[in-house]
Order: C-alpha cells, then structure tokens, then sequence
C-alpha cells in the first residue's frame, strides 16, 4: 500500500486524465516493474514534423527564389528544415524522407527542366516503396502552353504511386505565381505544425568505462570532387552512412589508411617472400600481405627506423626522406633471409584525423569528410598522401573503419551566441557542420564566415550551401578571399583587415572565433591579424591586444583547429 497523501494524488491524476493518457501511464508503470527502479523506454512527441526537405527544380530560378522564401517561413515559425536543389539531391535518400517539398517548374513540351531530369526518371524508372514519405507539391508553369505544369502532376501523382502521402493537395501556378504559392506555403506550414511526430527515445542506464576507442564501420554513399575542372586542388567530399554513430559539431574522426597494393607486391617481391607468409609482429600472426598492408607504416620512415635497418643490411645508411621500397632498392639486404626483422623494427601505420564536416542533428546516421587530395614530390617523383589518396579512392559501397575523437576545445558556442569561422581550404569542413547545426536549431546568434581558396570558379567549396545559408538568414555575413584571381595574393587575414571595424565590434560584444585549417603559415598570419585588429580598433597597446585575445581564448571564445 502507499500512503494517504500519494494516493490522493494518484487518484486525481486518473481523474484528470483521458483513457489514452492512461494507458501510456500503465506501459510506463508496467516497465518500471519490470526495470526495478530504473526509467524504461519513453516515447514522446514533438508539436511539430521534423526533418523537412525542401528541393527544388528550376530552369529560369522561380523555383529556387519560392523555395527559399518557403526555408525562411519555416524557419520563422520553428519548422525545421533543409533546401537542396534537385541536381543534387541525393536519390538515396528519397526512400529515408519522412516530409519532402518540391518545387518543380515544366519546361517545353512537358519536360523537367535539366536540373531535375534524374530525379524525375529516378521515380519513374525505379521500383521502390515510399510508404513513410509524406509530401507536397508546387508546381510552376504557363497556361499558353498546352502541358500546363505537367511535370509537377506527373512527380505528384508518382509519388503517391509509390506510397507516399500528401500533406497538401497539388497547387499549379501560372506566371503569376507569388499570391498562390504563398497561400499553398501557409497552407502547408500550418499542416506540418499539426503534426505530431515521436521524438527519439532515451533509456537511462548504467555504461561500463572503458579507455578504448568505439570503432565504427560506415558505408561509402558518396565520394565526389568539389573542385571544377581546371583547379590545381582535388578536393573530395565524402558522406558515410554509420548506425548508431555519436559525434558533435567540431569532433574528429580518425582513420588508419592502407598502403597501396602495387607498394605491397614490391615489397613482397624484393624481399622474395610469399604473400601468405605468417609473420608473427608483437601478439599477432598475421599474412605478410596483410601486415604491409593494413598494419606496418612503409612510407615516411623515421630516423629510428632507418638506423635499424642499416644495422640489419649491415652496411652505412644515411638517414634521408624515404620509404620502405626506396630503402631496400637502394641499400638491398645482403641476406633476405632476415626479411623477419624488418618486419619488426617498422611502426604501425598512425591514424590520421579529419574534422567532420557534417551535422549529427541535420545528417543524423552520416558523417561527411572533406580531403584534400595531398600531393609532393621525391626526387622529382609526383607522390600522394597515404590517407588522401587511400580516401580518394573509396568507391560506393566501399566500408571505411574509424573512431571519433572528441573535440571539447572546438566545440559549437550556444545558439544565441555571435560566432566567427575563418577557414580557408579544407577549413571549412568543421563550419559547414556549425551551420548545418545552426540552420536545424534555428539559432538566433549571428554567423559570420570567411573563406579562402585559390579561385572562385575551381574552388569555391560547398558554393551552392553556403549561398542558401546566406540567403535564408542562418549566415549573416560571408568574406571570401581567392588568393589567385587577381595579380595580389589575397588571404583570409587581408578580408578580416578591410572589416576590422566592425570584426571589432563583434568581439568586443561577445563573439566566439573559431580558426580551423593549416598551422603554417596560415594560422600565424591570421593571428597576427587578430592582434593588430584589437590593437588598432579596440585602441590598444601590442601587449594589451596580446593579452584581450589570450583571455579570449581563457574563455573560451577564441577556438582552434589548426594542422
């Protein structure tokens, strides 16, 4: 029994409460049984749908202008959702959507315009089930054509063939489309509002510690180039699907290449030994294949390294930039008998780490990369960065292991707090996750980015992104700096200089700078910059600007992520 107290009050909750309340009350009692004292599993619901896509497909640019004004609505009023032209949307992905919005205009004789070709051969041409989609239509056309909006009847109707369900009937809209598509956005907006979807569930339970890294498994969806033709840079953004996968704005990812197969034969066949070869390196018996390959660091030996080898070879080896190939073509054993030892005096391959470059709440099961292709020379020889290259080459459906390695001194300010993300080249990785972030929330802080590459046709990274941040209000400011498309060089740190003023002012009122890309020279030279800044507008002494950007970054608010 309880006692009188508690049972009054039980008693007035059942009162007060309607017959679907109190069922949910008795799936919950009934797992607190079942659990002892521990919570079970609780299934809330939010106020409104989540993870709206918003895609749109355009020939003269209505349809992307209506989309954006719809992203902005929805914003506005606390929808949550994202913009992707449908030249590049991922057709993947179609099946995953829960709440999908297109805009999509009729071209010619009813034809998609170019843009949404293959999404639109993608439904019709493809058999899959969209029974968890639910969408609507605004399709954009011209009465004085016989086919008046054809295709946005044909990707509606097909969508509905395939499972899904309209939140809103079809809306076409002549020239004259501003008074109709913003009573279909209201319209639309108000029926996702009503929506109530589950929110993830949680489960309070006790974790065992452990000093060991969590290693994932993701699956290649998609690795493309994001410099054009013509660049001097290969740029890969790479996206992975990972169940279960937990990362913040900021975290790393670290990733043990392989060496490639052409070095591993080489190495096998100078040393006249048979791949399958059981080899026994610290705990393990592992192929000589596999060790080389997966295991054994062959490139970039150190001086330990070399000095081991030449004791082995038993002849003067000067120490030198080299690999392993190059080291036994050079200085070859003279008995091949001890290919054991070299086995051992070599170091494991180290992880590299890559900044993520995605958002775990707008990109939730994924993690997206951004590498830049590495590319030196050795003796006039053109070479490629093992794990660049190793990167570069992953196919779809390719499995990729890594862990995450958190990141508590680049991590995400609040929502209402200004940021500054300076973040030339492959910099930009960890802001593109901010701003996803931020988009999603519907942060209230300002956002301020400044990027730089060497030309705005080849390299201007995430273009079409960063544009949409821009004009849906998420990013209130953008400087960017293409060092190479006029005869100065322009950096990062001369696009700070020409706003210092008001660079100042967002400091000086409590923003966050976030400075993420290479150490040398870049890092320096911004630094620098951010001194002479503070010391010019803020009007003080050299040490005085030393000392404001120190307590900066005391506080928290000056962040680095430098390589």
């Amino acid at each position: 029994m309880i006692g009188e107290s508690k049972l009054k009050s039980l008693l007035n909750l059942i009162t007060d409460s309607s017959g679907e309340e109190l069922e949910w009350m008795h799936n919950y009692l009934s797992g607190v049984v079942l659990n002892g004292k521990k919570q079970p599993q609780i299934q809330t619901y939010s106020n409104t749908a989540t993870k709206i896509t918003i895609a749109y497909g355009t020939e003269t640019g209505n349809s992307k202008r209506l989309a954006t004004t719809l992203l902005t609505k929805a914003k506005q009023q606390g929808v949550h959702a994202k913009l992707v032209s449908l030249d590049q949307y991922r057709l993947n992905d179609l099946v995953k959507e829960n709440y999908f919005l297109t805009i999509i205009s009729t071209q010619g004789e009813g034809e998609p315009p170019a843009a949404a070709k293959k999404f639109y051969d993608h439904i019709h041409h493809n058999g899959f089930s969209l029974d968890k989609l639910k969408y609507g239509v605004l399709a954009l056309g011209d009465t004085s054509y016989p086919l008046f909006c054809k295709t946005g009847e044909e990707v509606d109707i097909q969508l509905q063939n395939l499972g899904g369900k309209r939140i809103i009937p079809l809306q076409k809209c002549d020239l004259d489309f501003e008074e109709d598509a913003n009573e279909w956005f209201d319209k639309v907006l108000h029926s996702l509002k009503t929506i109530k979807d589950p929110v993830p569930s949680f489960v309070l339970s006790e974790q065992k510690k452990t000093t060991r890294k969590k290693i994932y498994v993701g699956k290649v969806l998609i690795n493309t180039n994001l410099n054009d033709l013509g660049s001097n840079k290969e740029t890969r953004h790479i996206e992975l699907a990972v169940d279960n996968l937990e990362y913040e704005p900021g975290d790393s990812i670290g990733i043990v290449p392989e060496n490639t197969d052409i070095s591993v034969a080489a190495i096998l066949s100078i040393l006249g030994i048979n791949q399958d070869r059981q080899i026994q390196y610290k705990e393990e018996l592992c192929s000589a294949s596999y060790l080389l390959k997966k295991r054994l660091s062959i490139l970039y030996l150190t001086e330990g390294v070399i000095k081991k080898y030449a004791s082995i070879a038993g002849m003067e080896v000067p120490v030198f930039k080299t690999d392993l190939l190059e080291l036994l073509k050079t200085y070859p054993l003279k008995d091949n008998s001890r290919f054991d030892e070299i086995f051992q005096i070599l170091n494991p391959i180290s992880p590299r780490l890559y900044t993520v470059a995605s958002s775990p709440k707008a990109h939730s099961g994924e993690v997206h990369l951004t590498v830049v292709k590495d590319k030196y020379s050795v003796k006039d020889e053109a070479r490629n960065g093992l794990c660049s290259q190793y990167l570069a080459g992953l196919a779809e459906d390719n499995e990729l292991c890594f862990f995450v390695q958190k990141n508590k001194r680049f991590s995400l300010a609040a929502p209402d707090k200004d940021i500054i993300m300076i973040g030339p080249g492959t910099g930009i990785a960890p802001f593109r996750s901010f701003l996803a972030e931020r988009d999603l929330a519907g942060a209230s802080g300002k956002s301020w980015l400044i990027f730089g590459e060497q030309h705005f046709r080849t390299d201007f990274l995430y273009q079409t992104e960063i544009q949409n941040w821009k004009a849906t209000g998420t990013l209130t400011n953008i400087d960017l700096a293409f060092s190479r498309d006029q005869p100065e060089k322009i950096y990062v740190q001369h696009k700070i200089w020409k706003r210092g003023a008001e660079f100042y002012e967002w400091i000086n009122a409590g923003a966050y700078i976030y400075l993420c890309g290479t150490k040398t020279p870049m890092s320096g030279d911004v630094e620098l910059m951010l001194i002479s800044i503070i010391e010019k507008f803020g009007k003080k002494t050299n040490t005085e600007a030393n000392e404001y950007l120190d307590q900066m970054s005391k506080e928290g608010r000056y962040m680095k992520d430098v390589y």
